[in-house]
């Protein structure tokens, strides 16, 4: 696959097949790229923390908030992600992250499209209530976290028709359609 066709494929997935479980290496091996992206200054203050056996995942889960366009309470059971890997800021290295966990998390989501696994990336998360139940010291601070599995749904892009209709959405078939804006409205000229 080349990268266009990564992009494409690499959607944010909301519902898994929860009885493909992924192994933990696999989730460290995608640490493993992640420290190797592009950071700001090279100061490097993400650390990470992976989720891969039920115990963990079911600590994970209660914590985040799925698809707010939708009004929908997240998958369920049968349909949760196999693995999660939390992005940590460490303040001891650098105060702010930039624009470091970004990069480290679709870095980390193409790289699982690559392998046939589907991802959603989430900032709209439980911090006070992740933090007590993964039990992350203070030091830290919860940037992002990445829920990764076998993708049990199908994600269409199309091209936005209304400017202000950004909402993604699902069909009468369940399929979920992502509006995405033109290139003629993205691109501008001020030269």
């Amino acid at each position: 696959m080349n990268v266009a066709e990564l992009l494409k494929k690499s959607r944010s997935v909301r519902r898994f097949h929860e009885d493909q479980s992924l192994a933990r290496q696999t989730l460290v091996d995608l640490v493993a790229l992640a420290r190797l992206c592009p950071s700001a200054a090279n100061r490097q203050p993400l650390k990470f923390i992976v989720a891969a056996e039920p115990d963990e995942r079911a600590r994970v889960f209660p914590h985040l908030r799925w698809a707010g366009a939708l009004d929908w309470p997240g998958p369920d059971k049968g349909e949760r992600p196999t693995g999660y890997i939390v992005i940590l800021g460490d303040k001891e290295v650098h105060p702010t992250f930039d624009v470091d966990p970004g990069i480290v998390a679709q870095s980390m989501l193409l790289a699982a499209a690559e392998q046939g696994l589907g991802g959603c990336m989430f900032g709209s998360i439980d911090r006070k209530g992740l933090r007590r139940d993964l039990n992350i010291p203070k030091r830290f601070e919860i940037v992002l976290v990445v829920a990764l599995g076998v993708p049990a749904e199908t994600v269409v892009l199309e091209d936005m028709k209304d400017p202000k209709a950004i909402n993604y959405w699902r069909d009468e078939n369940d399929i979920h359609h992502v509006p995405k804006r033109p290139l003629e409205e993205i691109l501008v000229d001020f030269l």
